[in-house]
Order: structure tokens, then C-alpha cells, then sequence
């Protein structure tokens, strides 16, 4: 009995330390990012598309005031509430002291300069598609916007979620830089499927989830139910959305839906955050949902 309590012992230490490594952080090599240098104007757009506005900056800002990220938009899901925090350039309470590098490993792996993992809530997963000049001019650009210094609150995550090692594990299920649409055939396909599976970030609302929280990519963009648990977030593949092109491009320009309709809840913003890119971002995008098989 004493040896086979011994050999469990053993085995439960060997699982231990295994899953302790398997779970680790993992930052960019330090080339990732070395000689990479930023353009804050090429940056405004990157900020657009991503929306980074609709999560940190305050629910009811407008203009001028979608610049100031403070952070507070809380997300409630199955495995907690998260709050976006401050990312403005303050260095005491938002991001400002963080390197370039620091914030590309937030990007591109979700780990924090401290080395901790960050939460899927931050929509990284889909992030970590992106093109390393993309990530420097937002770098670059998000250092021009005014700073703010509002404490960033806290998330309410419930045991065992609240154990952010095991986001690791989580990671090395499902997180991939490979796109969903393997094979873009035109340079339109290609941009909107960088807009959508990247910088938008499309897949993290309409894309539903498994069990664990991650995306069910066999089911892509087909719809999944409301992190705030109102009403769905509707399918739209080409078979359900059933639009044209051009009606695809004027809802993203003008929020109003063939049926003059028009978008509510979190797409409103997302609407104003895409009518202020060009129109052969918005078309790209088009392309790419119609392409969908």
C-alpha cells in the first residue's frame, strides 16, 4: 500500500509539473519585433477596424471622446464578467510604460508584461493574425490619444476560471494564426478575410462556442447566443444572411439592412467604426462573407 501511494504521489508531481509547463506563457521572440517601427496615421485605421473604441472607451462616448480609452465596458459570459481596462497612454494606469514589444505579446499571445495570461475576452485569438506592421502603427497610433486616469476595475471570475494558468492549456487548444478561409483567390478575398478573421474580429460574436469557450470554427460566423444573454447573434453565412454585395457594403457604411432595418446593440458601434474606413475595406469584407462555403 505505502508503494503504491508512493508511486501516485510520484505520478500526481509528474502531471503537475508536466501541465505547469504545458501552461506557461509564451512570449514573441525578441526579432519578432526588433526593427519594426510604427506610423501613427496608418495606425487610425487599424484602431477602426479593430474597435477598440466600442470596448474601452466609455459606453455613451461620442467624437472626440471615443479617443479617450478608460476602459469599463463590462462582458458577461458563462465563466464571468470581464472588464475592458485602461489602454490609454497613461503610464500609471493605462499602458503607458509598456514597450513595443510588451504590447505586441498582448496582441499576438495574450500574455501581459507581468507574464500572465490574459483573458479570451481580449479578443486576442483572432489578434494573433495579424501582421506585425499592423500591430506597430496601432502601437504607434494609440500613443497619441489623450491619456486617462481612472483605475482599471477588476474582473469577477469564479474558481476554477479564476486560475489563469490553466488559460494555457485553454491556448494550446485554441489558439491559431492560420485563417479559417484557407485559400483567398483575389486580393479582395485576402483583405476581407484579414479585416474579418483579424483585425474585426468578426468570429469571437457570431461564431458559436463549445463547452470550454472556444470557437467552433466547423460552425464559422453561424451564429452563437449574446454574451449579455439578450437575444442571438444572427448567422451570417451566405445562405442565411441572404444579401447582395452591395447590400452587405451599405449595412457596414449606414446600419440600415435591405429591409430598412437597422443595427442595434453592440453592432451600432461596430457600423460606426467601419463607415469610417474606406469603401473597399467595407467591399472586401462583402467579398469575403459571400465567399463563404
Amino acid at each position: 500500500m505505502r508503494r503504491f501511494l508512493t508511486i501516485l504521489i510520484g505520478l500526481a508531481a509528474v502531471l503537475a509539473a508536466a501541465g505547469w509547463v504545458l501552461s506557461a506563457p509564451s512570449r514573441l521572440p525578441a526579432a519578432a519585433t526588433e526593427g519594426v517601427t510604427g506610423d501613427a496615421a496608418a495606425g487610425e485605421r487599424i484602431f477602426l477596424a479593430g474597435g477598440c473604441a466600442s470596448c474601452h472607451a466609455a459606453a455613451d462616448a461620442e467624437g472626440a471622446a471615443r479617443r479617450v480609452l478608460a476602459g469599463g465596458a463590462p462582458l458577461e459570459t458563462d465563466f464571468g464578467t470581464f472588464v475592458a481596462p485602461n489602454i490609454s497612454p497613461d503610464p500609471e494606469h493605462g499602458i503607458g510604460d509598456w514597450s513595443f514589444a510588451e504590447f505586441a505579446d498582448a496582441m499576438l499571445r495574450g500574455v501581459s508584461p507581468e507574464g500572465r495570461h490574459y483573458y479570451p475576452a481580449f479578443p486576442y485569438t483572432s489578434y494573433t493574425k495579424m501582421e506585425m506592421q499592423d500591430v506597430a502603427d496601432l502601437w504607434a497610433f494609440l500613443r497619441t490619444l489623450p491619456e486617462a486616469d481612472a483605475e482599471s476595475a477588476p474582473s469577477e471570475v469564479a474558481f476554477p476560471y479564476s486560475l489563469r494558468r490553466g488559460i494555457g492549456l485553454w491556448k494550446r487548444l485554441y489558439l491559431r494564426d492560420d485563417f479559417v478561409m484557407a485559400h483567398a483567390g483575389t486580393e479582395a478575398l485576402e483583405r476581407g478575410r484579414y479585416l474579418v478573421e483579424a483585425l474585426a474580429h468578426c468570429g469571437e460574436c457570431h461564431t458559436p462556442r463549445d463547452r470550454f469557450g472556444g470557437p467552433d470554427t466547423a460552425r464559422w460566423l453561424a451564429g452563437a447566443p449574446n454574451p449579455s444573454g439578450e437575444g442571438r447573434i444572427p448567422d451570417i453565412t451566405p445562405a442565411a444572411l441572404g444579401w447582395s454585395a452591395s447590400d452587405i457594403a451599405w449595412y457596414l457604411e449606414s446600419g440600415f439592412t435591405p429591409d430598412y432595418d437597422s443595427a442595434g446593440g453592440s453592432m451600432a458601434d461596430v457600423v460606426t467604426n467601419l463607415a469610417a474606413l474606406e469603401a473597399a475595406d467595407r467591399e472586401a469584407i462583402a467579398a469575403y462573407l459571400l465567399a463563404l462555403e
